[in-house]
């Protein structure tokens, strides 16, 4: 009888030990699916916004953006036939 009481107390502590590792373990599995999520999110803004900047920088590039800054802010214009050298080595 003695024996058959501390076996089930074994049995007991097994089950309740169990029962305690996976509430934890789904703890964390929760915790990480919400870090996932939130990390995944970050991901998406980073390349959202490296989409943007590749628009930009190839709207900055183009030719006639660079004319149209030059002659407005910084009042640049085509020189003239006569002031053109041309250097040749």
């Amino acid at each position: 009888m003695n024996s058959q009481i501390l076996v089930l107390f074994l049995v007991l502590i097994a089950d309740v030990s169990s029962a305690l590792g996976v509430v934890y373990t789904r703890h964390q599995s929760r915790l990480l699916a919400v870090e996932l999520g939130s990390l995944e999110a970050r991901q998406d803004e980073g390349l959202a916004e490296w989409s943007r900047l590749q628009i930009e920088q190839g709207w900055l590039a183009d030719a006639s953006q660079i004319e149209k800054i030059a002659r407005g802010v910084l009042q640049m214009q085509q020189p003239e036939e006569t002031q053109i050298l041309v250097v040749r080595p």
